[in-house]
């Protein structure tokens, strides 16, 4: 039998977030200016042709669902802070959409870590009864929405240090929604909403469910955003890697093969794809946070060479 609070806590890092107290906006990605090269003397011109000088690149990073897997997205931003890579606009679904709330609020990697590791798993419990409720989710998520707001300090997405968006699934007709502004928690916790497990998130007339079932890493939507030059992390099992001994792990293998395919065409669109060495590392192993991150970390460093290539050559285009 699972332990309420360490059940809380696990499936607050399944669920993807969905929700927004006000409607989700959607920015459309910004074409960048075309350079103009500036003018030399004829001489000059006949003899060498003027250097292309680097233009800005707007990095997005994109952060996948997973559950307890989830961690590692801090040890990700970690890595990439070292070597003085700053996304300039964060998406995130399911674990993704918190970890990159927290982040866009202001808080480096360090900071996140520190949460990570004194994140009481209490604090995030709400039960309902749905005996006697009729609840749709054995989670209401209010505690997670109260979680996150006390984080951010109560400050709308709108108003986050960087630029975030936090995915979702409309249940009425089952399209992606991008929340971009309002209220910060109920973003992150409608993001979450894993079905039967959280209650669905309901903002005026609609109701949403865990991104997760419609972008596991919402690469896409980066792009949407404005961003140039997107780095993809995946933390999703292969299905296989995950045994099924308890309804919890069914409905996380569930979501694992079911993010499969979606996920081959949404990364493909990835300037860099990072995966974390999760192993058999279960959405449900809150405790194994610290292997998480490290892996996270270790990722991140193997392909830093890549990502810097990449990454100048794209300023150079």
């Amino acid at each position: 039998m699972f332990r309420a609070p360490r059940i809380a806590a696990i499936l607050l890092l399944t669920a993807a977030v969905l929700g927004g107290c006000a409607a989700p906006v959607v920015t459309s990605r910004s074409t960048p200016p075309s350079q103009t090269p500036g003018q030399a003397s004829t001489q000059a011109a006949s003899q060498t042709p003027s250097a292309r000088p680097a233009r800005p690149v707007r990095i997005g990073l994109a952060l996948g669902g997973g559950a307890a897997r989830g961690f590692a997205h801090i040890g990700v931003i970690k890595a990439l802070e070292a070597q003085g890579i700053v996304p300039d606009i964060v998406v995130g679904t399911s674990a993704g959409s918190l970890v990159g709330a927290l982040y866009a609020a202001g808080n480096d990697g360090f900071a996140l870590q520190k949460m990570a590791l004194e994140m009481d798993e209490a604090t995030i419990s709400d039960w309902s009864v749905p005996l006697f409720a009729k609840a749709t989710g054995v989670l209401k998520g209010e505690a997670l929405q109260n979680y996150v707001n006390r984080a951010v300090h109560d400050i709308p997405i709108e108003r986050l240090k960087i630029p975030f968006g936090a995915v979702a699934t409309d249940l009425n007709n089952g399209h992606p929604i991008l929340f971009r502004r309002g209220n910060t928690g109920t973003a992150v916790r409608a993001s979450s909403a894993v079905p039967s497990v959280f209650q669905p998130v309901k903002i005026g007339d609609r109701s949403y469910v865990d991104g997760g079932l419609v972008s596991p890493v919402p690469v896409r939507f980066a792009r949407e955003m404005g961003a140039d030059f997107v780095i993809a992390v995946n933390i999703s099992s292969q299905p296989d890697a995950q045994p099924s001994n308890s309804s919890l792990e069914v409905l996380l293998q569930t979501f694992a093969i079911m993010g499969q395919s979606i996920n081959y065409y949404e990364l493909r669109e990835a300037d860099v794809v990072i995966q974390p060495r999760l192993g058999t590392m279960k959405g449900s192993d809150f405790p194994g946070r610290n292997t998480a991150i490290l892996a996270g970390e270790q990722a991140t460093a193997t392909l830093m060479a890549d990502i810097k290539r990449k990454l100048n050559a794209r300023r150079m285009q």
